[in-house]
């Protein structure tokens, strides 16, 4: 089964894009890790290191999809 995880900071683009994402992905192929970076600071460095540049991410077996754009990693550090 793949892994995935959906990186976002809350904002309404990310929020509306983890609705459609979370939608679509086949539960019986793919499990999925929800991260709020907004409220879980301790992730950012992960998501970075991931790849991640902006959120809403999703990173599936290593491969990152950046969906549209909430807001840049950067922006998400400052908080």
């Amino acid at each position: 089964m793949s892994q995935a995880v959906f990186y976002h900071a809350g904002c309404p683009i990310c929020v509306d894009a983890e609705q459609v994402v979370l939608r679509y992905l086949d539960e019986s192929k793919i499990t999925t890790e929800i991260v709020h970076l907004g409220t879980v600071r301790n992730r950012i460095e992960e998501a970075e290191s991931a790849g991640v540049q902006s959120v809403p991410a999703l990173v599936i077996d290593g491969n990152v999809y950046h969906i549209n754009y909430g807001a840049s990693l950067e922006d998400v550090k400052k908080g």
